[in-house]
């Protein structure tokens, strides 16, 4: 693939790596062949992940929790509960937030920003496309987060969360 990526050409990777700051928590996210880089790409912006996170927007790709595995002993890992059954993983020793997690799901969103930056730098575009549910618009901030996602003409905005099926006006 060369130029600039679009939703209809952009490289696609079969497996990525990331982890935490201090190196502690390693993990490895594995996509098989019919993986919706597309679909699985979303955002918030919900108070919570801009707390958790420190960023305005949470940039996220869902996994299946089968594709998903730990590269080493997670001794550090804490989870963190801000709404019953949504487990929020970190890291106890540098405080990296790593995933979010509805447990009544058998998938989890990986933070983009702590995929390993070859990954990417090569496939951010598969990643963070923000193709798919982009949650909490309604808490968007005029003039700075308003078209960041979705006014792109990609992906699904919501007004709050996309089980709640309200859309947000563009």
């Amino acid at each position: 693939m060369s130029g600039t990526p679009s939703v209809d050409n952009f490289a696609k990777p079969e497996s990525i790596t990331g982890g935490c700051l201090c190196g502690a928590i390693r993990y490895r996210a594995n996509f098989p062949k019919d993986h919706d880089f597309l679909k699985s790409s979303g955002s918030c912006q919900c108070t919570q992940c801009r707390r958790n996170t420190g960023s305005l927007i949470f940039m996220a790709h869902t996994v299946a929790l089968r594709d998903f595995a730990f590269l080493t002993p997670a001794a550090t890992l804490k989870d963190f509960y801000a709404t019953p059954g949504v487990r929020r993983g970190f890291c106890a020793a540098c405080g990296s937030f790593l995933y979010w997690r509805d447990e009544a799901r058998g998938d989890v969103e990986i933070a983009v920003g702590c995929v390993d930056p070859e990954f990417l730098s090569r496939y951010g575009f598969a990643l963070a496309n923000a193709s798919g549910n982009n949650v909490w618009c309604e808490n968007e901030i005029r003039g700075v987060t308003d078209g960041f996602v979705g006014g792109n003409g990609r992906g699904i905005k919501w007004a709050r969360s996309s089980e709640e099926a309200l859309r947000w006006k563009m």
